[in-house]
């Protein structure tokens, strides 16, 4: 399971309890509530595969973009969140960032890498798939 993925489903497993009981409001549906509750994770994980793809399309049109921005915005961002980062390590830190913040930014950078790392394996290696399909 991939870093969107793992991100995804723990969203999920946090919002879905919310999401069933104001679809199920009546106290006497309680089973359906946490049926509904524990289907909507299990859901998420049955379409990870075609999230991942999406996920990966997505940042390989960003590669491939005529404009500069587009090609550079999220390597960009990463190095940015890298280097705040390595900076805490090095003891200088950012004004007005708390730990809590500098964890998610190292979620943030995970995620982004795992990302960008899966987009580039597919445009790697789906050339190779397509000419053994054809075969």
């Amino acid at each position: 399971m991939g870093p969107i993925l793992t991100a995804l489903t723990g969203l999920m497993g946090q919002v879905a309890p919310g999401i069933a009981k104001s679809l199920f409001p009546d106290p006497a549906d309680e089973l359906k509530r946490q049926e509904l509750a524990q289907r909507l994770p299990l859901a998420l994980l049955e379409h990870g595969a075609a999230i991942e793809a999406a996920a990966a399309s997505i940042i390989k049109a960003e590669a491939e973009s005529a404009s500069w921005l587009t090609r550079s915005w999220r390597p960009i961002t990463m190095l940015t969140f890298v280097a705040l980062i390595v900076a805490r390590w090095l003891g200088y830190a950012a004004p007005d960032l708390s730990p809590e913040e500098y964890i998610k930014l190292w979620d943030i950078v995970e995620i982004g890498l795992g990302g960008y790392v899966v987009g580039r394996s597919l445009e790697k290696v789906a050339p190779q798939i397509a000419g053994a399909l054809k075969k």
